[in-house]
């Protein structure tokens, strides 16, 4: 069974299902109710209230029931539900790691690391007890033929993680490539009935960094999500600037990277077991060979 481990303390973290989500995805009725729930109306619909003033009345209930500590950012007043999700951090709270050699997350998340060691057109990871190709999450690019022998690294974020994220290096990006689909949970559970990178919405950009080559950053949507933001097409950018956000809902991000990297320890080891491990944006997560 797959774990988190909180990866400064050793400790398990509890992950378990809401009664919604077990709702949706365990029963037949939930599993109808869920079909209406991914059209991209409601999706719209939903995202359109997450933005408006009257989405505000949840916050406070979030706050609470997730223990999100408010103190790692700025003090204002929300316009809506969507603008509290989004908000950013104290900038202190997430020093970024500057080395040249040292490879960073781009986000808060419950991380794993799978070793491409097959060729890439052919099943060579599991999730879950699902199975992807790189063809599939890259839309039958052929630019996945590159990673063949590298990593994938896949990035979870839950609701309650910071939904910001960033590059991992200087260099220069070309344009974000979006994917057409349709919105499920990250959460594991979704997984024992959708294949979710398939089956959601992912917009996908191919980053030459200084020091580790050209790494293809993933950005997946997920249910309730109505809009992956990414601010910039065709550019340069810094070690740890902003390149995005998520609007409400849990998310993933994917890197892909060439073999050239050499994944820290205690991640590889996790993943090893099958367990998530988790990490915030701007830490240390590998070194260059």
């Amino acid at each position: 069974m797959q774990r988190i481990i909180e990866r400064h303390t050793g400790k398990e973290i509890e992950d378990c299902p809401s009664i919604g989500q077990r709702f949706l995805y365990r029963s037949i009725l939930g599993r109808c109710i869920l079909k209406i729930l991914i059209c991209p109306f409601v999706t719209k619909l939903s995202g359109a209230y997450m933005n408006s003033r009257m989405s505000r009345i949840h916050i406070k209930r979030f706050i609470k029931k997730n223990h999100i500590y408010m103190e790692d950012y700025p003090q204002k007043k929300y316009k809506s539900f969507n603008d509290f999700f989004t908000r950013k951090i104290l900038a202190d709270r997430r020093p970024i790691v500057q080395d040249s050699d040292i490879l960073i997350s781009p986000c808060d998340s419950k991380l794993s690391v799978f070793k491409l060691d097959k060729a890439y057109d052919e099943t060579i990871f599991v999730i879950k007890g699902a199975y992807y190709t790189l063809s599939d999450l890259l839309n039958y690019s052929p630019l996945a033929k590159q990673y063949e022998n590298g990593y994938c690294l896949i990035f979870r974020l839950g609701v309650t993680d910071y939904h910001r994220y960033g590059y991992i290096d200087e260099g220069n990006q070309e344009k974000n490539i979006s994917v057409p689909g349709v919105f499920h949970t990250v959460h594991p559970i979704s997984l024992e009935k959708y294949n979710f990178f398939k089956r959601n919405h992912r917009s996908y950009t191919v980053l030459h960094t200084k020091n580790f080559k050209d790494v293809v950053q993933v950005e997946v949507g997920a249910m309730m999500v109505g809009r992956i933001k990414n601010h910039f097409e065709d550019h340069s950018f810094t070690k740890g600037e902003e390149k995005g956000y998520f609007m409400f809902g849990g998310s993933t991000i994917i890197l892909l990277i060439q073999d050239i990297v050499t994944i820290d320890e205690d991640i590889l080891m996790q993943s090893q077991k099958n367990n998530e491990i988790t990490v915030r944006y701007g830490e240390r997560i590998g070194k260059l060979k």
